[in-house]
């Protein structure tokens, strides 16, 4: 079990990569899509389709909309769109890689739409398969209350997580193999912890050092017009930046 690692550095990395000003309508009801078709319309036995309800509720989406996605991920809805999920990678300047997942009813728009946001900030759209074997994707939960971290330890144990990170604060993110996030999310229920998010991410296996400024600031407005783009649901690329380069840079 890892403790302490790099989480602060990490979550202040997240909170710019995800673009914390929030996703588009268009995104979170594609993300409900999405869920419904990696599982079942129905979100009492659907944890990724839970969770993305919960987001979009968040964000101020009416029901309406929200089992329209339903209908529409499920196939009960009429619709002339025929939406897949795609992945796309590439490469940031100083050779950060960057992994992207798409949903969309129009590849050739959504690639055209990807390449242009690399060339303009510095980077370039590569082919299937060169940057994702930098990554391994994982269960992440997110909870709170975490006053003891031998408590943590135990209750991540008894889980079944792999590791988990922890802040200085009562926040910890607890990873786990996706197939087991549900049983991890319930034990940490079960441990008093609150669970506050559960989602299925990249986590990169090796990291790029980003020190300059210039390359700092053309990496962080390609992931952020890449996440403006309403076919992309996700970003990750694997840097590190430190403290007072991404302060300044935000």
């Amino acid at each position: 079990m890892a403790g302490h690692s790099k989480w602060a550095n990490i979550k202040r990395q997240k909170a710019v990569v995800d673009a914390k000003k929030g996703k588009t309508f268009t995104q979170l009801s594609r993300a409900i899509i999405v869920a419904v078709r990696n599982g079942i319309p129905d979100p009492a036995g659907n944890f990724q389709l839970r969770t993305a309800i919960e987001k979009a509720k968040a964000a101020g989406i009416p029901n309406d909309n929200i089992e329209r996605a339903i209908a529409k991920g499920a196939g009960t809805f009429a619709s002339d769109a025929n939406f897949e999920s795609i992945r796309y990678e590439g490469y940031g300047p100083g050779g950060v890689a960057i992994l992207i997942e798409a949903f969309t009813d129009n590849r050739n728009r959504t690639a055209a739409d990807l390449r242009a946001a690399f060339s303009k900030n510095g980077g370039n759209l590569g082919e299937t398969g060169c940057v994702s074997w930098m990554f391994s994707q994982k269960g992440v939960c997110t909870i709170t209350g975490v006053t003891e971290e031998e408590k943590l330890l135990e209750a991540s144990l008894e889980g079944g997580a792999e590791s988990y990170e922890m802040a200085e604060t009562d926040i910890a993110e607890v990873i786990t193999e996706i197939s087991n996030l549900e049983t991890l999310s319930q034990t940490l229920k079960n441990q008093g912890f609150v669970v506050t998010e559960m989602e299925m991410r990249w986590i990169p296996d090796n990291h790029v050092e980003v020190t300059e400024s210039e390359q700092a600031r053309s990496l962080l407005k390609l992931i952020d017009t890449l996440e403006g783009l309403d076919d992309v649901q996700n970003v990750t690329a694997n840097f590190e930046m430190a403290e007072q380069l991404m302060v300044a840079m935000a």
